[in-house]
């Protein structure tokens, strides 16, 4: 423990250089944040980079909905099949939901101009002249594109047509998939949070033709006119007619920035709109970031200082729960963990074992080789031990040459097998100090918990059984009389 206090006071100069290193950049982000400089990187980058990224994550559907569109038109599978006269409409069918699942489409269709019928993923139906749903169809027919984009506002979906000709150039059909503007719309919403702007987008009819959750200008929902949203008369005084470009105008007594950018793929305009307040306010954005640097370096010197201790405490801990020389527990270590593994025996009412193992004539290494031959010993048995016992038993060296190993929910045949295991693994165990070979047995006593007793008790049995291999010859096992089999290990 006197070493802490040390500790704590050489992470002092420490602490107070990360701090004032934070204060520092604090104050420097403060002094050249101007607002003019905000305000321009505002309207002139912000703004059309978030415009560009909605573009761009639109565009990319577009280019990947167009090929998909493109390859369908142009399928071997589909042009056979039609040139065998639509035969077994599943085949067309499962086709589509082929498609579908592949490139992560809302649907998959073609509608067929010999047979008049609209197949999807999962149905066929006929084609209608008269039913306003199918005037796309017809539309298109006549219209000679090769492909065009369709927007279903109602569905927010996006369509894409594509003409299916046969070889001689006649028009066999419409191919195409759809994919809703989910994505568009979580986009939206993200930026919306994360930089305090409101995005939507407008329709040449000047209707809110898509938004966010929290809606268009002033919560507005999908289909409102923009004449008719009062805290944007301003802008519509500037903009009888929607264009691309950058505008001010002001909403409610508040100052506002907005970005337009015509999407003509879409036939849409897309709005960004910043307020005045999100952009003049460099000395207040400015006690933030001090405020977040301050939390920031407080949180990872705690952090720090947190680290080291527990480490330290750790440290501790270990010093006092396990040997030293071995790394075992240690008597007191054990202790802890076993009154837990009684209390839990007696509580589940399962079987509970000790051994308690002695190495035969130990101070003859001491005594013929030295200490340091002991010590060795007494490593290579510990780590000889580790290997044989199981995960959930528990290993402590007791004391000197003596070590205990408690069992788990374990049979006393079971224990007397595992305990035989450990003495012919020890009796085999080649022992090489420093070139010499040292015959090296143990000898063990064990016993098992009694239905009421005390870990005191089971020791106790499990060392008188250890006095009695120790004086039946050693190198042996021999179990407590209450849980023995009338036999000791190895036969005498």
């Amino acid at each position: 423990m006197p070493q802490m206090p040390l500790k704590q006071r050489s992470l002092l100069p420490l602490l107070a250089l990360i701090i004032g290193l934070g204060f520092a950049i604090s104050s420097l982000a403060s002094y050249y944040m101007s607002r003019e400089t905000i305000r321009q990187s505002i309207i002139g980058t912000e703004l059309p980079l978030t415009a560009d990224v909605i573009t761009g994550e639109i565009q990319k559907d577009l280019v990947r909905l167009v090929q998909v569109s493109s390859a369908m038109a142009q399928e071997p599978f589909v042009l056979d099949w039609l040139d065998q006269g639509e035969p077994n409409a599943a085949l067309i069918t499962r086709y589509l939901q082929a498609i579908q699942e592949r490139y992560n489409t809302s649907t998959a269709f073609f509608a067929s101009q010999t047979s008049q019928t609209y197949y999807t993923e999962g149905s066929a139906q006929a084609l209608d002249p008269n039913d306003p749903a199918d005037h796309w169809f017809y539309r298109f027919e006549q219209s000679g594109t090769p492909w065009e984009i369709v927007v279903d506002v109602s569905r927010l979906t996006m369509f894409i047509n594509y003409r299916v000709t046969g070889p001689d150039g006649h028009f066999r059909g419409v191919a195409g998939v759809g994919l809703t503007l989910e994505r568009v719309v979580d986009l939206i919403d993200n930026y919306q949070q994360r930089y305090h702007r409101n995005i939507y987008f407008v329709g040449t009819d000047r209707r809110i033709a898509m938004s966010g959750e929290r809606g268009g200008p002033n919560g507005q929902p999908r289909g409102t006119l923009l004449d008719d949203i009062p805290g944007l008369m301003d802008l519509n005084r500037q903009l009888p007619q929607l264009r691309p470009g950058a505008f001010a105008y002001e909403s409610e007594g508040e100052q506002h920035f907005i970005n337009i950018r015509y999407i003509p793929e879409l036939g849409w305009f897309l709005m960004v709109d910043k307020q005045e307040s999100g952009v003049m306010a460099p000395v207040r954005r400015a006690l933030w970031i001090n405020l977040l640097i301050c939390v920031s370096v407080t949180g990872t010197v705690l952090a720090l200082v947190g680290i080291i201790s527990r480490r330290y405490l750790q440290r501790i801990e270990s010093m006092a729960t396990h040997d030293a020389l071995t790394g075992l527990l240690n008597r007191h270590g054990f202790g802890l963990l076993a009154d837990q593994a009684v209390t839990e025996a007696r509580r589940q009412r399962s079987s509970l074992c000790v051994l308690i193992l002695d190495l035969d004539h130990f101070k003859h290494f001491n005594d013929r080789h030295g200490h340091l031959a002991g010590d060795y010993v007494l490593r290579h048995f510990a780590g000889l031990l580790a290997k044989q016992v199981r995960q959930a038993d528990l290993v402590s060296r007791w004391g000197g040459e003596e070590f205990v190993v408690m069992f788990k929910n374990t049979e006393p045949a079971t224990a007397a097998s595992l305990a035989e295991r450990i003495r012919t693994a020890t009796e085999t165990e080649p022992f090489d100090f420093e070139g010499d070979l040292l015959e090296v047995t143990v000898s063990i006593g064990a016993a098992r918990l009694s239905t009421n007793g005390t870990l005191e008790a089971v020791l106790r049995d499990a060392d008188e059984a250890l006095y009695r291999a120790k004086n039946s010859g050693r190198n042996r096992v021999c179990l407590a009389t209450a849980a023995s089999t009338g036999r000791d290990y190895p036969p005498s």
